[in-house]
């Protein structure tokens, strides 16, 4: 697993209570090559792994994002996965949008901070752990919707905006980390469609074969990003190894 890192290297999980975040965890620690995981998650995590730190942050704001780089204190990060995202919150009155008349810029800026801003803000906050020779994976959900090329259903405004400007942002690093660290490769990932809380309202369409559990896909996600190199810096991939067009 991740055999371009190094024995024992440190992994940060961001999402960790998500249920791909928890997954990638556990396909982890399943490897004896993980030295160290930094799970990060706005709830209470509990493990008895020695391996792991858990640190209860909202990432979403700037305080949170700090408290991270202080727990971190520029340690090299050799693995970084991302998976926070929003689609739909009860509580925040957000649903998908189908129609122009539905839009709202309160709900277009909370989907766009979080699917968009937060990653790469992170990035901006640790790249002191991403700096150097050593080799570094920055891995982040993305979705497919977010292909401006791929799109020819339309509705769901802000959040193919949001996933569109995460790769936009995230392949715009890519360029600057391959200065910092010639070992680096920055990558979005699209999971398909997970069993999870974010998908839940709109499964019922969903064929069985296409609705894949959290194991599943984080053990289809981590055999893509080992088959990616630096010269793959930028790119974005389908949970089945096929590269997505913008």
């Amino acid at each position: 697993m991740l055999s371009r890192l190094p024995q024992h290297f440190t992994a940060l999980v961001i999402g960790a209570s998500g249920g791909i975040g928890a997954a990638i965890i556990q396909q982890l620690l399943v490897s004896s090559n993980v030295g160290h995981i930094i799970a990060v998650s706005r709830q209470s995590l509990q493990s008895n792994d020695e391996r792991i730190t858990y640190l209860r942050l909202d990432v979403s704001e700037q305080a949170g994002r700090l408290k991270l780089k202080k727990a971190v204190a520029a340690q090299p990060i050799h693995f970084f996965f991302n998976a926070i995202g929003i689609l739909h919150d009860d509580a925040l009155h957000l649903q998908p949008e189908k129609r122009l008349d539905q839009l709202s810029a309160d709900a277009l800026a909370q989907v766009m901070n979080i699917n968009a801003f937060t990653p790469i803000l992170l990035l901006a906050t640790l790249q002191d752990s991403f700096k150097g020779s050593h080799p570094t994976i920055i891995a982040s959900l993305s979705a497919r919707v977010g292909s401006i090329t791929d799109n020819q259903l339309g509705g769901w405004y802000s959040y193919r905006a949001s996933k569109a400007a995460h790769n936009m942002l995230l392949k715009t690093a890519s360029i600057e980390l391959k200065r910092l660290n010639k070992q680096s490769a920055v990558l979005c990932l699209h999971p398909g469609t997970t069993d999870t809380a974010l998908s839940k309202p709109f499964q019922a369409r969903v064929p069985n074969e296409k609705l894949f559990s959290p194991t599943f896909v984080a053990e289809q996600l981590l055999a893509v990003i080992a088959q990616r190199t630096p010269e793959d810096s930028g790119s974005f991939w389908d949970w089945d190894g096929r590269s997505i067009e913008w």
